[in-house]
């Protein structure tokens, strides 16, 4: 139902600001805006960014950035419009860039989260990211964030 329901596509530039304004209003609330539309064209263009979105109905109601280095990979942003959450779109988004991970030859991916956000906490242990550091004063040295990595050589059994 999902797939038929949803389609993940690699971001185009003229989707920056719906990812701009969903990370203004979704992640960064409260912290001041730093991925701006401009910042996420960058990113979109950029050889060593994967910026992928999910559409329902040709909307944007997801999407998740991930920068790829030599051996491992940092997800930068992941947000799906509260109207479409806990319907298995930031997992499928999740799965998508970290497959694109491993076929690049990546084996670690990086995050970090806010400390206080138990619900993201939550989601990103279910995908098999265990927690590693506590960061105080990470985000504009007011709130704390909790950094977790995923070694994506280890296969889950299911």
């Amino acid at each position: 139902m999902l797939s038929s329901m949803v389609k993940f596509e690699i971001a185009r530039t003229t989707d920056a600001k719906a990812i701009g304004m969903m990370s203004c209003d979704l992640i960064e609330k409260g912290l001041g805006w730093t991925w701006t539309p401009a910042r996420v064209a960058q990113n979109i263009e950029s050889r060593d960014t994967v910026v992928l979105v999910a559409r329902a109905r040709d909307r944007l109601i997801g999407f998740g950035i991930m920068y790829f280095g030599d051996e491992s990979a940092h997800l930068n942003l992941l947000a799906v419009l509260p109207a479409f959450q806990k319907i298995g779109i930031g997992r499928g988004i999740m799965e998508w860039l970290e497959e694109s991970a491993r076929t690049a030859g990546i084996g670690t991916v990086f995050l970090e989260v806010r400390a206080k956000n138990k619900q993201a906490r939550a989601f990103y242990k279910k995908m098999g990211y265990e927690e590693f550091a506590y960061l105080s004063h990470y985000y504009n040295g007011t709130e704390a964030a909790v950094r977790m990595v995923r070694d994506l050589r280890v296969r889950e059994l299911s």
